[in-house]
C-alpha cells in the first residue's frame, strides 16, 4: 500500500473530522473540536496534516500558529504567529501504530515550519504517558518549557529548534 504524508486538503479535514467525532460518539468536545479545526485551517491559524493510506486518513497532526486557537488558550510560550508553533492533536489508528508514520508525518510537519519560517515547534505531552515522552525526546523535543494541569492531567511541555 502507498503512503502519504502531507497537508489535508478541506475535504480531507472533514472527511478526517466526520471519523474522529464517529469514533467518540456523545461527546460534544469532539464537534466543537471539528468545527474549530475547520475554521482555524481555513483562517490560516493551524494546518492539519495526515497520514493517508491508499488514499484515506489514518493518522494526523496539527500545526498550530496562533495563539488565538483554543489549545493554547493565548499562551504565547507554546505558540506566537511568528517564530514558534505547537504541534497538536497527534494520533493515528491502532492498527497503524509503531510503524513509523507519525514520525514520517512529524518529519513533514517540521519541513513545512521550518521552510515558512518557524524557529521552535512545540509539543505537550500527558505526565503519564511515559512511552508518548519518550518518543518525544528521541524526536529531538528535549527543551522543557511549560507545565500545567489540563483537564485534570499534568502535561508537560517541551520545544525543538528546527
Amino acid at each position: 500500500m502507498k503512503y502519504e504524508y502531507r497537508r489535508t486538503t478541506a475535504d480531507e479535514l472533514r472527511r478526517l473530522w466526520e471519523k474522529n467525532v464517529a469514533d467518540n460518539p456523545g461527546d460534544a468536545r469532539w464537534v466543537r473540536w471539528a468545527k474549530e479545526a475547520a475554521e482555524n485551517n481555513v483562517s490560516g491559524k493551524s494546518m492539519t496534516f495526515a497520514v493517508f493510506a491508499g488514499g484515506d486518513p489514518i493518522g494526523e497532526g496539527t500545526l498550530l500558529f496562533s495563539p488565538a486557537c483554543s489549545a493554547i488558550e493565548g499562551r504565547t510560550i507554546l505558540c506566537d504567529n511568528a517564530g514558534t508553533a505547537n504541534v497538536n492533536g497527534l494520533r493515528i489508528r491502532k492498527s497503524d501504530e509503531g510503524k513509523g508514520h507519525i514520525s514520517a508525518l512529524m518529519r513533514e510537519m517540521e519541513r513545512y515550519a521550518a521552510g515558512e519560517g518557524y524557529t521552535y515547534l512545540t509539543i505537550g505531552v500527558d505526565a503519564i504517558e511515559s512511552r508518548n515522552l519518550a518518543i518525544y525526546l528521541h524526536w529531538g523535543y528535549t527543551e522543557f518549557v511549560h507545565s500545567e494541569v489540563e483537564d485534570g492531567q499534568l502535561v508537560l511541555y517541551y520545544r525543538k529548534e528546527l
